[in-house]
C-alpha cells in the first residue's frame, strides 16, 4: 500500500470498551427539575386537579414548615435508625448464609429448600405475627426490616458465589492455594458484583417494611407521618412523607453505588 492509500485509509476506532458505561453528571437532575416544573404548571394552570397532585411548592412549604418545628427529624432520626439496625442485621446474616450454601454442599442441601419455601411470601404479612412474637415497640420493627432484608440477600449471595469462573479457582488449586485462600482471593472477590446487586435490592425491600412497620404502632417516623396524612386527606404533607422516602432511596442506592465503586476498584 502507498503512503497515500494509507493516508485515505479510515482509521479504525478501538472496539475494546465492553459496553463500559459512562457517568453523565447532571441529567438526572435535569430530568427531576423538569418534571417539577411541569407539575407545577400542570397545577397552576389547572390542567393537573388539585385533588389529584398538590403544587410542588406547596409541597416545599410543608418541608419548611416540618423543618422549622423540629418535626422533620423527630420523624426522620426513628426511621433512620430502624433501617439501618434491621437492614444491617438481615444483610450480615443473609450474606453470611449465602456464602455458607454456597461454599458448603450439605448446608445448601438443608437451607436452599427452606429459604425458597420462606422467600416468595408477603413480608408485610407476618407485621402482625412479628408484633405477636416480638411486641409492639421496636423489637418487631428491627425483625421485620431484617427477615425482609435477609430473604433476598441470601439468594442473591449463593448465586453470585455460585457464578464465579470455576476456572479461576482450578487456576488456584493448580497454583497449591489453601482452601482459605482461594475463598477469600477468588470467590468473595469474584462474587461480590452480584452480592451488592443483591444489597441494592434487598435495601429497596427494606424501606418499604419500614414504612408498614412504623403505620403500625409507632409515635414517630415516616411511615407514621404518612399515615397521619393520609387519614387526614392532606396531600401537601402526603406528598412531602413520600419525597422524604423517594430522597431517603436515592441516597441508599448512591451509597451502593459508592460501595461498588470502592470495592470494585479491580474491574477494568
Amino acid at each position: 500500500m502507498s503512503e497515500s492509500e494509507m493516508k485515505q485509509a479510515k482509521k479504525v476506532t478501538f472496539r475494546g470498551g465492553g459496553f463500559i458505561t459512562q457517568r453523565k453528571r447532571g441529567v438526572g437532575v435535569v430530568v427531576f427539575v423538569l418534571l417539577i416544573l411541569l407539575a407545577e404548571w400542570g397545577t397552576r394552570s389547572g390542567v393537573i386537579s388539585a385533588l389529584t397532585l398538590p403544587r410542588p411548592s406547596d409541597v416545599a412549604a410543608t418541608f419548611g414548615e416540618l423543618y422549622a418545628s423540629g418535626l422533620l427529624f423527630k420523624h426522620l432520626i426513628p426511621s433512620l435508625t430502624r433501617l439501618v439496625i434491621g437492614a444491617s442485621m438481615g444483610a450480615v446474616i443473609g450474606i453470611s448464609v449465602g456464602v455458607l450454601i454456597g461454599l458448603f454442599s450439605l448446608v445448601r442441601a438443608g437451607l436452599v429448600p427452606l429459604v425458597a419455601a420462606i422467600f416468595p411470601i408477603p413480608k408485610i404479612a407476618l407485621l402482625p405475627l412479628f408484633v405477636i412474637w416480638f411486641g409492639i415497640d421496636e423489637a418487631s420493627k428491627y425483625a421485620l426490616i431484617a427477615f425482609g432484608t435477609f430473604t433476598p440477600t441470601v439468594v442473591a449471595t449463593y448465586a453470585a458465589v455460585d457464578n464465579v469462573d470455576r476456572s479461576l479457582i482450578r487456576m488456584g488449586q493448580s497454583f497449591g492455594l489453601s482452601w482459605w485462600s482461594i475463598v477469600r482471593k477468588i470467590v468473595l472477590p469474584g462474587a461480590m458484583p452480584g452480592i451488592l446487586s443483591g444489597l441494592r435490592v434487598s435495601l429497596t425491600i427494606a424501606v418499604i417494611l419500614l414504612v408498614a412497620a412504623e403505620m403500625l404502632g409507632a409515635e414517630y417516623g415516616i411511615g407514621a407521618y404518612i399515615l397521619e396524612a393520609g387519614s387526614l386527606y392532606d396531600l401537601e404533607r402526603l406528598f412531602a412523607g413520600v419525597v422524604i422516602l423517594s430522597v431517603l432511596g436515592v441516597v441508599v442506592s448512591s451509597a451502593i453505588a459508592a460501595l461498588e465503586r470502592r470495592v470494585l476498584r479491580w474491574r477494568v
